[in-house]
């Protein structure tokens, strides 16, 4: 920051005192700079100033000789030392800011005692105050012999300070009239500015078209100066069919003059480092937000003149702020088609609460709303390890697994963060299975964020290259919220009926869960077997070991029951201690093996020893009116008749009471 910035007073906060000018005054055309002042809200920024001045003030003083043992410093109104004369003991300036933050409290000089290497020493602080208002703005700082101290030291130093304070209001009334200077060299600059431009101003703001604005701009710097080649690079947010309009390129040389002049936001020139009879102009076009692009212009003149110079700036200012009202234009009509697209793909999401609808429905959206080559959607499989290609319109790749971390769909996964890549081709840093097998080179990509937890990535790619612009990336980002939201919402729908369909005790389904399964078996398979089994005499357990102890036998049970059956078998809670188990596709003599395996593990492995009966039913294509009551019924009727065959056995129902299993 320079000290016109710093010391200009922005805001108006320098205080210029209304006071009427008296004769004599009004005689000196000067004389109102002794009303200039700072104030507290310039004294963050005044220290370079107040160093400055501490530093001319200070080479005066080397000539007397009755100081030349003294030891200044200057320190700002925190007590902090911000000069760098006198390396002095860091104790010293403890010293100093000590005595500067008691002075501060009491607006008085301050000063103390201090022995240093057998000598006595005193260390003494000098509030300077601000014209106007007395505030401290700086303190002096300095160190005597107290034996000089005591001989008037304090009244000589005191007079000393008076003069650092003529040394900063001469040097800050200086900055003062620089300042002013400047603002009036600026104001001339503008309006010599505004009488070159104005058609071309004209012209360029009547349009609110972002190609248009170009156009006019290039057309009317190759009008005034014909012989120059012209080229604009711009960034990827705009693409432009315009011959003369070129991709920002992701690398330059570091001596490059479109480089500096897009990087440093001002004009950049040097001659051509083919030819020095010609002269490159780097040409930066930016607005108020930003820096959107760079002109290159090459001349056959390698002094430009300073008209000619401020005339291109001129024009590539005004190009930019036309360029981004017309930008701000068509990026308004943008969000309002966003938030269409959104409120439509929020709406179709919501149109289902199953996972998989909702993956294919987003898939198909974003596929539309970004006109992308290639959709992948990944989704985290805990089972089996990876994340899952649960949506991708190349085949090849639907349902594969990728590893977490590789790839970038990966990437994006493990990192958390979006990713936008304009050249696949001249990324090497991670090597994607999605654009290598379908020859894309644009990317964007997103975590699939589901309840704060990132559980997924969408990528979308394109064959072009440059062709997703940074509001393609955010709208991404965007929509993918919408999509996790959703998720979200299937899981959460999922996670409440699945806790509807379960016994809370046990883990098994619900009784009215087992009935709907088996009933919707009844209408599409050919055969199956019902187990429904009961522990013996389990009211004397409880009555025995007490009812957590049966809650805890109950619960082993119903573990050895679930792993004792096939993954499509369906376990459930019929009542009480009773269970059930549905073997779709099983015969009777099947399930009588599996119900002799649940029969014989509970026999040995439960704690304490408790043993259970089994009734067994079927039915087949072949039976009439066969229904989820009769066929509960019967192994029901088969249960009961292993109950009183003396318990810890397994029966099948009447219809087969030639195949009964006894126990052994």
């Amino acid at each position: 920051m320079s000290e016109q910035e710093a010391y200009g007073h922005k805001g108006s906060q320098v205080l210029v005192q209304d006071t009427m000018l008296t004769k004599d005054d009004s005689e000196d055309p000067t004389a109102w700079l002794k009303d200039t002042d700072i104030v507290s809200y310039d004294f963050p920024y005044a220290a370079d100033l107040i160093a400055d001045s501490f530093y001319e003030w200070y080479k005066g003083q080397a000539s007397l000789p009755f100081t030349e043992s003294w030891s200044w410093c200057v320190l700002n109104n925190e007590s902090k030392r911000i000069d760098n004369i006198n390396k002095s003991p860091q104790l010293w300036n403890l010293y100093w800011e000590e005595a500067a933050g008691l002075s501060l409290l009491s607006l008085k000089p301050y000063s103390f005692e201090a022995m240093e290497a057998g000598t006595s020493m005193t260390f003494l602080t000098i509030p300077i105050l601000t014209r106007s208002q007395g505030d401290i703005f700086a303190l002096l700082g300095c160190a005597m012999s107290t034996e000089q101290y005591e001989k008037g030291g304090q009244e000589i130093a005191e007079a000393l300070a008076l003069n650092y304070k003529t040394c900063f209001y001469r040097r800050f009334e200086h900055v003062f009239v620089s300042d002013l200077a400047n603002v009036h060299q600026n104001a001339e600059r503008e309006s010599e500015r505004h009488s070159l431009l104005f058609q071309i101003v004209q012209r360029m703001h009547d349009n609110i078209d972002v190609d248009s604005v170009l156009t006019e701009v290039i057309d009317s710097i190759c009008a005034m100066y014909p012989g120059a080649k012209l080229i604009l690079f711009m960034s990827q947010d705009h693409r432009s069919a315009h011959p003369q309009v070129k991709p920002l390129p992701l690398r330059w040389e570091n001596y490059d003059v479109c480089a500096r002049a897009f990087k440093d936001g001002r004009v950049s020139l040097q001659t051509s480092s083919e030819d020095s009879r010609y002269l490159e102009i780097g040409l930066p076009l930016g607005g108020k937000q930003g820096v959107y692009g760079v002109f290159h212009m090459v001349m056959f003149n390698p002094t430009l003149p300073d008209i000619d110079l401020r005339f291109l700036t001129m024009v590539a200012d005004t190009a930019g702020t036309a360029f981004e009202n017309a930008k701000l234009y068509e990026r308004s009509n943008q969000l309002i088609r966003e938030l269409r697209m959104s409120n439509e793909l929020t709406q179709r999401l919501n149109q289902s609460l199953r996972l998989g609808d909702i993956f294919q429905f987003a898939f198909e959206e974003l596929l539309e709303m970004f006109q992308a080559d290639y959709c992948c959607i990944l989704h985290l499989d805990e089972e089996k390890g990876g994340l899952e290609a649960i949506a991708c319109n190349h085949p090849a790749l639907l349902n594969e697994i990728i590893d977490i971390g590789q790839g970038l769909g990966g990437k994006v996964y493990s990192t958390g963060e979006p990713l936008i890549l304009s050249d696949y081709l001249e990324h090497t840093e991670t090597a994607s299975k999605l654009m290598d097998a379908t020859h894309s080179q644009s990317l964007i990509a997103t975590p699939l964020s589901v309840g704060g937890e990132v559980r997924g990535a969408i990528m979308l790619t394109h064959r072009e290259a440059h062709f997703f612009s940074y509001d393609n990336y955010r709208l991404l980002q965007a929509m993918a919220g919408h999509i996790g939201l959703a998720v979200g919402n299937a899981r959460l729908h999922a996670e409440v009926r699945r806790l509807a369909n379960r016994d809370s005790l046990t883990g098994l389904y619900a009784r009215h869960f087992l009935d709907e399964e088996i009933k919707n078996r009844l209408a599409t398979d050919f055969c199956g077997s019902l187990i429904v089994v009961d522990i013996d005499q389990f009211k004397l357990v409880n009555d025995t070991y007490g009812h957590q102890k049966g809650d805890k036998i109950l619960k082993q049970v119903s573990d050895i029951v679930k792993s004792s059956i096939r993954k499509g078998d369906i376990a459930a809670r019929w009542g009480g201690e009773e269970l059930a188990v549905y073997l779709p596709q099983l015969g009777v003599q099947q399930a009588a093996f599996v119900a002799e395996r649940i029969r014989c593990r509970v026999q040995a492995e439960t704690e304490p020893l408790v043993t259970v009966s089994c009734g067994i039913a079927e039915w087949s294509w072949t039976d009439d009116r066969i229904s989820v009551e009769s066929l509960f019924y019967r192994a029901d009727m088969a249960l009961y008749e292993a109950k009183n065959n003396g318990r810890n056995r397994v029966v099948i129902d009447t219809k087969h009471n030639e195949n009964r299993v006894d126990n052994p």
